[in-house]
């Protein structure tokens, strides 16, 4: 798995913080598999503490969230698309409900 060069400042601030007490919710970034396949991934990290509550790890849980990536740019991608067919379109759009409302 691999970090490009853009994201990893950013995910090992993320671990240093979660190792200085401080965790992180919902951080995005991109990996690449051996075959550069991007997979987007959420992180969380977790302070571990042990006896006494000193900080002896982080606790990192990454969630691969590309297909619901996709499926969000999909969703705005049409939504465009109709607002653009409904704002060029020559000739009046209209609706009704089940009541002829």
């Amino acid at each position: 798995v691999y970090i490009t060069e853009e994201f990893r400042a950013s995910v090992k601030e993320v671990l240093d913080k979660a190792l200085k007490g401080a965790e992180t919710a919902n951080f995005e970034f991109p990996l690449f598999t051996k075959d550069m396949r991007r997979v987007d991934v959420l992180l969380n990290a977790t302070t571990r503490l042990g006896d006494g509550g000193r900080v002896v790890g982080v606790i990192g849980v990454g969630q691969d969230i590309t297909e619901r990536k996709r499926a969000e740019e999909e969703k705005t991608r049409v939504a465009k698309e109709l607002q653009n067919f409904i704002d060029t379109a020559n000739a009046p759009i209209f609706g009704i409900d089940a009541d002829g409302l």
